[in-house]
Formats: C-alpha cells, sequence, structure tokens
C-alpha cells in the first residue's frame, strides 16, 4: 500500500485538474467558443515548446536505437489497438449495438489509441523523469499511426493524411530539437530561448488538461452515452484491460529497456483518448458512440491508471 498510494494521489491529481475544468466550463470561464484557440495554442506553440524544453534539457542518447525505438513502439502498438478494435466491431459489434460502419468505425478509432499526452506526461514527469523525452518520442509514431491507420479506419480510405504529422509544429519541434541535442551539443543553448521554451512549456500540460475537462464535461452533460451499458463495457474490456496485457508483454518479451518500459507502462494505463472524436465528427460518423468509449473509459481511468501502473511496476519491474 505504501507503494500504491503516491499512484492514487498522483493519478487523482491529473483528474482533479481536468474537474477544475470542468467547473471553469460551468461557471462559464472556460467557454465552448474558446476551445478551438485554446487547442490551436496549445498544439502550435505550448506543445512545442513543452518538447523542446525537455529533449534539448535532457541527457544525449546513448546510440541511434534511443532515437527510432519508441516511435517505432508507438506506431506498431497503435496500429495494432486499431486493428484489433476494428475486428471487434466487425466481428463482435452487432452484437452489442455497433450495426452501422459508422457506428463500428467510430468505436474502432477511439478504443484503438490511448490517451497518449495530457495524463501520460504529467505522470512521467513525477514518476520516470527519465522517461519523459522517450515518451515524447514515442508519442510521434502515435500521431503517425492515428493520421495513417487511424484515419483509414474511420474515413474508409487509405489514411494518406500521415503527412499531416510532418508539417505539424510537434512534430517539427522534436525533430529539430533532436538534431540540435545530438550533432550540435557543444553548442550551448541562450538562456533566453531556455526560459522562453520552459515558461511555455510548463504551461501546455495544466492548460490541456483544464481544457480535455472542459471538454468532458460537455459529453458527460450529453445522456445518449448512457444508452447502452454493452458499448461502454466493450470498450473498457479491450482499451483497459485486454491492450493493457499486449502491451506489457510486449514490453517484458522485447526486453525494450527501463525507459522504454516505464513509456509502455504508462501508456497501457491509459484510458481512450479524446481527440479522435475530432476526427468522429470530421468525417460524419456516430458520435454517440466516440462519447460511450470517451467517457467511460475516462472514468474507469480513475481506478485502473493507478491499478495497471501498480501491477505493472510489479510485472516490468520498474
Amino acid at each position: 500500500m505504501d507503494d500504491l498510494w503516491p499512484i492514487v494521489t498522483s493519478v487523482l491529481g491529473v483528474f482533479l485538474m481536468m474537474a477544475i475544468g470542468a467547473i471553469c466550463r460551468r461557471l462559464r470561464w472556460l467557454t465552448q467558443e474558446s476551445d478551438q484557440s485554446l487547442a490551436h495554442l496549445i498544439k502550435n506553440v505550448l506543445l512545442p515548446a513543452y518538447f523542446a524544453s525537455r529533449i534539448l534539457g535532457g541527457p544525449l542518447f546513448d546510440s541511434s536505437a534511443d532515437a527510432w525505438q519508441p516511435p517505432a513502439f508507438g506506431f506498431a502498438l497503435t496500429a495494432l489497438g486499431f486493428v484489433i478494435a476494428f475486428v471487434f466491431a466487425k466481428r463482435v459489434g452487432p452484437r452489442i449495438g455497433l450495426k452501422s460502419p459508422s457506428q463500428q468505425r467510430a468505436f474502432a478509432l477511439c478504443v484503438g489509441i490511448c490517451n497518449y499526452g495530457y495524463i501520460p506526461l504529467p505522470l512521467a514527469e513525477h514518476f520516470y523523469p527519465e522517461a519523459v523525452v522517450p515518451l515524447i518520442l514515442h508519442n510521434v509514431g502515435v500521431e503517425l499511426a492515428l493520421w495513417s491507420v487511424g484515419v483509414a479506419i474511420i474515413s474508409g480510405g487509405d489514411g494518406s493524411s500521415w503527412h499531416k504529422v510532418l508539417m505539424s509544429p510537434p512534430f517539427l519541434a522534436v525533430i529539430i530539437a533532436c538534431c540540435v541535442k545530438q550533432f550540435a551539443a557543444a553548442i550551448a543553448i541562450p538562456d533566453l530561448f531556455s526560459f522562453t521554451f520552459n515558461a511555455l512549456g510548463n504551461c501546455a500540460i495544466p492548460l490541456g488538461l483544464l481544457l480535455s475537462g472542459a471538454i468532458m464535461t460537455d459529453f458527460l452533460a450529453d445522456p445518449t452515452w448512457m444508452k447502452s451499458y454493452k458499448i461502454p463495457a466493450s470498450a473498457i474490456l479491450l482499451r483497459q484491460f485486454l491492450m493493457p496485457c499486449l502491451m506489457m508483454s510486449t514490453a517484458f518479451v522485447f526486453s525494450a529497456g527501463t525507459s522504454m518500459n516505464q513509456v509502455i507502462l504508462l501508456q497501457a494505463a491509459m484510458p481512450a483518448a479524446v481527440f479522435p472524436i475530432v476526427l468522429v465528427r470530421l468525417y460524419e460518423r456516430d458520435t454517440t458512440v466516440s462519447i460511450q468509449v470517451i467517457v467511460s473509459t475516462s472514468l474507469a481511468g480513475v481506478f485502473l491508471i493507478p491499478a495497471w501502473l501498480f501491477v505493472g511496476q510489479l510485472i516490468l519491474s520498474v
């Protein structure tokens, strides 16, 4: 219990920040009209600054594998999640209420990808500081899987939108920071830039959690997510029981190293991501199903995140 309690309090702290965002929404201090501008600010300014500050302030990569291994794992595990969720939706979906292709594709997209940013990053900062940079690199692979395999599933096309990741500010920040770190390590980063990156980067996660909490309360206000227990139960079963087992088994079998095991553990414990509902709406798929998945796994995550982190520490010895 001495090992479990710090995990519980840290996870609850993350969800408390989201709850504060929900309260701000209720009080109209954080309005829906501001969501898009804040999301753009976080994605295009704050997150790139956060990534740059953590990579430039972190240790040098010991080998090239340290740079390519995390995104490779991120892509492979996320793509696997999409495939498993899509096959489940097609084969078992009609028996649990996923009768139309629109519902099945929405379910597969939302269940297939975990919350890979705002929740695991602050937990990594607290428990596994040495895993923060590998987690950032891992998330590059997750983004590539989302915009290729994920978009192919939700659109029914070939997923050719993957190139959007290559031009996004967070991705460019990671690439530039990694290059500067490796090839210009002898050059001291001016204090002006270090201060700016740190100051802006420190705002990214808190503001992202507040915005996530505000958006989540919009989902909770929609009673359609409680229409059926079968879809939420299936989402929790796949996202928060099957996928953690597969992900931690992968880490155990491949012995990817302590930092990479920590990254995989953090990702395995996560609920479904919130962002996919944007793609669900963009491609005019069933938003009710996406709300059911996101809300149910997020609520279950209050209990399951600390449970998996505790169990995973024992299994992976991290």
